[in-house]
Formats: structure tokens, C-alpha cells, sequence
């Protein structure tokens, strides 16, 4: 089994497989993640409880940040093999045919969606940057570190703060687009398109439907001043 999976991952259906089920762990973290932010509505008290609850939850069993580390780990081990394998699968796609079909033009719906999963990528990775640089370290935040969680979200999307408020309006946005398309490629991949992929599709809009919805509801709150 340990010489399986290395030589399953060298085939292009693994890298598929890889892309699938770290896509799959990547979006149920966005479900929970975009589920805390919305805590934000219920006050600064409680919003701020949830943020420590994040770091002492299973204590004393584990340690002070124990659980949240291990999501974290988790977490940037699926980021990375779902980028490494989208970027393996595109150089073994451009290897396979270096030059196009003169006679054939390129779909319109596929080139759409190329261009939404590569820059769509880039972007994601981008704002995955500045976010943890601004709400997790504070280092970017108005408030500084020393703030509370709701401190620094309130600092964020301050109307002041207009060009934070559209970065991440852009960033949200083309994560929905990037799961749209994801978890439709998912589908087929994991073998389940077919004459039920119709439900599939619309799975796919109702879940990166929800997610920008959810996740654009904070920063429009307070850029409009409804969350203080």
C-alpha cells in the first residue's frame, strides 16, 4: 500500500482523486469557517467567546491551541496538494497537445472555466495571505494585534477601508466561482456524473451560492455601519 499510493498519485486520474478530496475538506471548512463569522451578528461578546473557544477547545485533554493546530496542518497539507496537482495536471495537459487544433476553436464554456480555476487560484491564494497577515497575526489590521477579533473585523471593513472591503468582495467571489466549477469536476472525477449530474450542478450553485452570500454578509454589515 505505501508503493501504491505514490505511483497512484504519478497517474492522472490520482492527481484528480487528490484534487477531489482536498477540494472536498477545503469547502467543508469553508461551511464551519463562514458559520463563526456569522457569529459576528450575535454581538462583540459572543463573537469574541467563539474566537477563544477556537483555541482552548479539548483543553485540558490537549493543549492550548492544540485542536485549532491540528485543523491548521491539516488544512495547508490539503492547500498544497490541491495546488501541486492542479499545476501538474495543466503541465501534463499542455505536454499532451503543445499546439491547439487550428481548425477547432477552443470552447467558449471551457475557456471560461480555465481562466476562472487559474486566476480564480491565484487570487484565493493571494487574499489566504492577507488575511491570515491581517485577522489571525494582525499585522495588517487597523487595530493592530492587540485587538479583539471583533475589534479588528469592525477596523477591516470600515467604510474608510473601502479598497479592504473590495479586495475581499473580489476574493469571495471568485471562490464561489472556483467551487462552482470545482465540485462539478469533482463529481465526475469521484465517478458520479450521469443522469443524476443535473442535481450535481445544482449542488454546486447552491453551495458556492451560499458560501459568497455568507461570507460577504460580514464585511458589507459593517462597511453599511448595521454591524458596529
Amino acid at each position: 500500500m505505501a508503493v501504491a499510493i505514490p505511483e497512484l498519485y504519478r497517474t492522472t486520474v490520482g492527481k484528480k482523486a487528490v484534487m477531489a478530496v482536498t477540494g472536498g475538506i477545503l469547502v467543508l471548512f469553508l461551511v464551519a469557517h463562514m458559520a463563526g463569522n456569522l457569529k459576528v451578528f450575535l454581538g462583540a461578546s459572543d463573537f469574541n467567546h467563539y474566537a477563544e473557544w477556537l483555541r482552548t477547545v479539548g483543553e485540558p485533554a490537549l493543549p492550548h491551541r492544540g485542536l485549532l493546530t491540528v485543523v491548521e496542518v491539516v488544512l495547508s497539507a490539503s492547500v498544497i496538494l490541491h495546488m501541486w496537482s492542479a499545476i501538474s495536471l495543466a503541465r501534463t495537459a499542455r505536454r499532451a497537445r503543445p499546439v491547439g487544433y487550428a481548425a477547432k476553436k477552443k470552447s467558449q464554456a471551457h475557456g471560461y472555466a480555465v481562466h476562472t480555476m487559474r486566476w480564480g487560484g491565484v487570487i484565493i491564494a493571494l487574499y489566504l495571505v492577507w488575511h491570515l497577515l491581517d485577522l489571525t497575526f494582525g499585522a495588517v489590521n487597523p487595530q493592530g494585534d492587540n485587538a479583539t477579533p471583533y475589534e479588528k473585523v469592525v477596523a477591516d471593513f470600515a467604510p474608510s477601508h473601502w479598497y479592504v472591503t473590495l479586495f475581499y468582495v473580489v476574493a469571495v467571489v471568485m471562490v464561489g466561482l472556483h467551487l462552482r466549477h470545482g465540485i462539478r469536476s469533482a463529481v465526475q472525477t469521484l465517478g458520479s456524473a450521469g443522469r443524476g449530474y443535473s442535481r450535481y450542478d445544482l449542488l454546486a450553485a447552491a453551495v458556492s451560492t451560499l458560501l459568497v452570500v455568507g461570507f460577504l454578509a460580514v464585511p458589507i454589515s459593517v462597511t453599511f455601519g448595521w454591524v458596529k
